[in-house]
């Protein structure tokens, strides 16, 4: 049995979006379709928030958008824009989200026109940077009292008027030296360089003050060129840079050793103030007088301290005596003792030695006695045996070969040296030796006969 189909084959509905998504989509979108991008632009409804980020419209003739300056960028921005400011952002385009309003992210700002500038600008304080030009421990302190400050500047600038000024209030007493030098125009920086190596050279000055009232960047731009960050970095004496106003930044000011809001404030800065140096002085002069009062105090009390030691010549004399007939006496004293201590034990000791030592008188009569009897028996041995090495002699002599020989006997001997007694023993021809009793002589045999009975 055929049964029918009911299966429904519509494609399904498309899914619902909430408006959070959408504007999400539409901001990846556009975030996506414009790549950062520099917009030019005049400023209105500027407002900071307490947060610090930036809230303004960017306008021109014929239309506008809402703009955003997060505060991790608007702290590097160089200075705050003010209603009507031509501008020029670099900013990506989105939406915000929440109220579905399109507007830009603002990354950097720039005042309008001075883009290739504030480039240049960039890349030299890049390049200067690296080679070790700004870093800070290059920078040498400013000394605390100034006697003379050098100030490289224009003499009709407004900005040598208010440094002098200032010192004038503050310092009067401070030698002002000036190194004129235009500080505008195309030949500006070669001669602000060439002012400051003279300054250098000269060595005359404890701190040199460069600076130049406010203007736009292109007014300032003789202080951002390479030979005069230069010349700051290596003069002889620490330099204040005063170039413009707070909110202007050159490269002169990070080559410098301070910089300051104004020149005004590089003024401030380099003169202490009269009543500064004044009180300081007036504190020092009180300090040399306690100084002075307690030095003077300790060597009198130290005077009196001696003065109560010291004595006279025959005073000392008489002390020295005293004491080294004392150290007499002492010494006498502690040899006398040893002394009698000594000899009383030597006397104590020969008192034992007495006591102790045998009677010897008899033993010495007997031993005279015992020596008297041993000489007669020694004189008495002494003679039998005497007598017996007489008798003893004289039987010697008797049996003295040389008795006999001199009797008219002989000894015979042959070659070996044996002594020959029979006829035997010789041979024709043998050689013989024959000992007299007056010498030898040396024999030949001719013949041998026997004995005849």
């Amino acid at each position: 049995m055929n049964h029918s189909d009911d299966t429904d084959f519509s494609p399904p509905p498309p899914p619902v979006m909430t408006v959070t998504a959408l504007n999400q989509a539409v901001a990846r979108l556009l975030e996506r379709s414009f790549p950062l991008s520099w917009i030019a632009g005049e400023v209105s409804n500027f407002t900071r928030a307490s947060s610090g980020h930036w809230y303004f419209t960017l306008k021109d003739d014929a239309a506008q958008v809402r703009a955003v300056m997060f505060r991790g960028r608007a702290q590097h921005a160089g200075f705050i824009p003010r209603e009507g400011d031509k501008v020029e952002v670099r900013a990506l385009v989105t939406l915000y989200g929440a109220r579905g309003d399109y507007q830009i992210n603002v990354e950097a700002i720039r005042r309008a026109g001075v883009g290739a500038l504030f480039e240049a600008f960039q890349r030299l304080k890049e390049r200067l940077g690296a080679a070790g030009l700004f870093d800070q421990d290059r920078k040498r302190a400013l000394p605390m009292f100034a006697r003379t400050i050098g100030i490289v500047t224009s003499p009709q600038a407004a900005a040598l008027r208010d440094v002098l000024t200032a010192l004038k209030r503050r310092a009067p007493h401070i030698h002002i030296v000036l190194y004129p030098t235009p500080v505008q125009g195309q030949q500006a920086p070669e001669l602000i360089a060439r002012a400051i190596d003279t300054a250098s050279e000269r060595a005359e000055c404890d701190v040199l003050i460069v600076c130049r009232g406010g203007g736009s960047i292109e007014d300032l731009w003789s202080f951002n060129d390479e030979a005069v960050a230069y010349a700051v970095a290596n003069c002889s004496m620490p330099v204040i840079s005063g170039v413009g106003h707070e909110t202007d930044f050159t490269i002169s000011d990070f080559a410098a050793d301070l910089r300051a809001a104004t020149p005004t404030a590089a003024a401030e800065l380099a003169a202490t103030p009269r009543a500064d140096w004044l009180a300081s002085l007036r504190a020092d002069a009180t300090d040399l007088r306690r100084a002075m009062r307690r030095a003077v105090g300790e060597a009198a009390q130290t005077l009196d301290n001696h003065t109560r030691r010291l004595l006279s010549p025959a005073a000392q004399i008489r002390q020295q005596r005293l004491k080294l007939l004392a150290l007499s006496t002492a010494m006498t004293h502690a040899n006398r003792a040893p002394l009698a201590q000594a000899r009383g034990a030597l006397d104590r000791l020969s008192g034992r030695l007495a006591a102790q030592r045998p009677d010897v008188r008899a033993a010495r009569q007997q031993l005279a006695g015992l020596q008297h009897r041993g000489a007669l028996c020694m004189g008495s041995l002494l003679g039998q045996r005497r007598d017996a090495l007489g008798a003893l002699a004289a039987q010697l002599e008797l049996l003295n070969p040389q008795r006999t020989l001199e009797r008219g006997y002989a000894i015979v001997t042959d070659a070996k040296g044996a002594v020959l007694r029979s006829p035997a023993q010789l041979k024709p021809r043998q050689s013989l030796t024959v000992r007299l009793a007056e010498g030898s002589a040396q024999i030949d045999v001719a013949a041998v006969q026997p004995t005849l009975d």
